[in-house]
């Protein structure tokens, strides 16, 4: 793995990304409003299947919310690996960013089940479904806060 990291921090990509001084607040920024887009669309439509926002119908808040959370999401991933390009072979052995990277993958497969489930019973905020919009909002956080924490580990 350190031999894949120091290649990708070696590449055109990760010298760009440490010498271009617009270029990595650039992908940070990009990669931050990524963030707000996933956690506030998303993060909303949660709040709203644990019974937050009542007065509000369900599976039009999704039909709003859910192309904004995967257009954050859309951004995160294409913003990602610029960061990490830049920083590469610290941010393999980092903990935090190990631990922020195998959050975000239960969080997507939780996203992914949770669709799966939501079509079978119709937008019915099920029990299930709860459990699952409130596992969302705690995985979304613990990737926020994780991916916030790398620069001070």
């Amino acid at each position: 793995m350190d031999a894949f990291a120091a290649a990708i921090e070696a590449s055109a990509i990760g010298g760009v990304m440490r010498a271009s001084p617009w270029a990595y607040p650039a992908a940070n920024l990009l990669h931050l409003l990524g963030l707000v887009l996933l956690v506030g669309g998303i993060g909303f439509l949660d709040l709203r299947l644990i019974g937050a926002f009542r007065q509000i119908p369900v599976v039009a808040l999704s039909r709003a919310l859910t192309p904004i959370a995967v257009a954050g999401l859309v951004l995160m991933l294409l913003t990602g690996p610029l960061l990490f390009a830049a920083d590469a072979t610290a941010l393999v052995r980092s903990d935090m960013f190990l631990c922020k990277m195998v959050l975000a993958a239960i969080a997507v497969a939780n996203a992914l089940a949770f669709r799966g489930l939501w079509r079978r019973h119709a937008g019915e905020p099920t029990p299930p479904l709860k459990l699952m919009a409130l596992t969302s909002i705690g995985l979304w956080l613990a990737v926020a806060a994780l991916g916030r924490l790398i620069a001070y580990t």
